[in-house]
């Protein structure tokens, strides 16, 4: 069994598969994060703004690194990241192979991970992250 994090707090997730984000909807809520998603890059940015006018940030974002017709992670981490610097991005891809999973950091995320991923590697990647 996998404890509950003390530090709870709110994550949004942009993928754009119904059963992924079900999923990891429900492993962040048994590992005490609320969460909200998108399903692609201009959602995720959409969403991202208003919780920043609202002061109602979002604690980490996991992004799917491929969304076919859609902005990919690629694309919307930078835009994230020019909205806030300090935006905490974890990826997340079905393509271990991708060089930007190898190289994550390069492109602004902080950690990576490859779907499909249990709960106990979304936690620690999640945990990882958070205390930085």
């Amino acid at each position: 069994a996998v404890e509950k994090i003390q530090r709870q707090g709110k994550i949004l997730v942009m993928d754009d598969d119904e059963m992924i984000r079900t999923m990891t909807a429900a492993m962040l809520a048994h590992i005490g994060f609320e969460s909200e998603f998108a399903v692609d890059g201009e959602e995720a940015i959409e969403l991202y703004k208003k919780h920043c006018s609202t002061g109602d940030q979002f604690d980490l974002i996991i992004m799917d690194l491929t969304i076919p017709g859609g902005m990919g992670g690629e694309d919307t981490v930078k835009e994230i990241l020019a909205l806030n610097p300090e935006a905490r991005v974890l990826v997340a891809s079905g393509y271990s192979y991708d060089p930007i999973m190898a190289n994550y950091t390069d492109y602004g995320f902080r950690g990576a991970i490859v779907k499909p991923y249990q709960m106990q590697d979304l936690h620690s990647a999640i945990q990882t992250i958070l205390d930085e």
